[in-house]
């Protein structure tokens, strides 16, 4: 898909694109990441932002994305932490592969929060 934005964060889009799906300034996007609305990544060495996918639900930040972004920021994480904690395989205790971002799909949102914090 061309709305992909890199390598490193590949279920991610670039902002151009997001704002053009959205109907919305790219302004407004880089607002609402500044705000802590949405999560936000940038390759190295990149001055762009791109937004991953998962965060939106029917175009709309999903419930809950504005508090993780608070409890990252609380926790002193930056994007790329934030997004490595996020996508990682949560580890033996969970089956398959679950990743944080998957208990947010499933509207678990109170447990990403606490393990966001946790760091």
């Amino acid at each position: 898909m061309s709305a992909r934005a890199g390598a490193r964060y590949p279920d991610s889009l670039p902002a151009t694109w997001l704002a053009e799906r959205l109907a919305v300034d790219p302004a407004k996007i880089d607002a609402m990441r500044r705000g802590g609305d949405l999560i936000a990544v940038r390759e190295a060495g990149s001055t762009e932002w791109s937004y991953p996918a998962w965060q939106f639900d029917e175009w709309k930040p999903r419930r809950g994305v504005a508090r993780i972004v608070a409890a990252a920021r609380e926790s002193s994480l930056d994007e790329a932490q934030l997004y490595h904690l996020l996508t990682s395989p949560l580890g033996l205790r969970h089956e398959g592969r679950r990743r944080l971002v998957d208990l947010l799909l499933e509207g678990r949102e109170d447990e990403v929060v606490a393990a966001v914090r946790a760091g």
